[in-house]
């Protein structure tokens, strides 16, 4: 069964930090790109970053650049997303995704995979 489990989300105050960790099971994800994404209340899920299956190409969104900085690790079977400088707009449910194709890309629809989420909450 193919997994992708989030971790590492949390409360934390504006301006702090928090880094997430995808882990995912069940097959190798090396030949994918991979994805994060978020979903606040009331509100579609929105992108967030995304990386190419060797890490060479990375996007992010423009909310988060500079602040938010992914990576992965392919022997591990692993994605990571460090962010700081947090802001209470950052509140959301975090969710890790891998793609069917070689590199990342802000278009849900372009993945296959995805996590259940971890919860990140910034206090103002």
């Amino acid at each position: 069964q193919v997994q992708l489990i989030e971790s590492g989300g949390g409360l934390v105050q504006a301006g702090g930090s928090l880094r997430l960790s995808c882990a995912a099971s069940g097959r190798t994800f090396s030949n994918n790109g991979m994805g994060w994404f978020r979903q606040a209340p009331g509100k579609e899920r929105e992108f967030v970053s995304a990386i190419s299956s060797r890490g060479g190409t990375i996007e992010y969104a423009d909310s988060v650049k500079g602040r938010f900085t992914i990576l992965r690790d392919n022997v591990k079977n692993t994605m990571s997303l460090q962010m700081n400088s947090l802001k209470p707009e950052d509140t959301a449910i975090y969710y890790c995704a891998a793609s069917r194709g070689l590199f990342g890309s802000s278009w849900r629809s372009n993945y296959d995979y995805w996590g259940q989420g971890t919860q990140v909450t910034v206090s103002s």
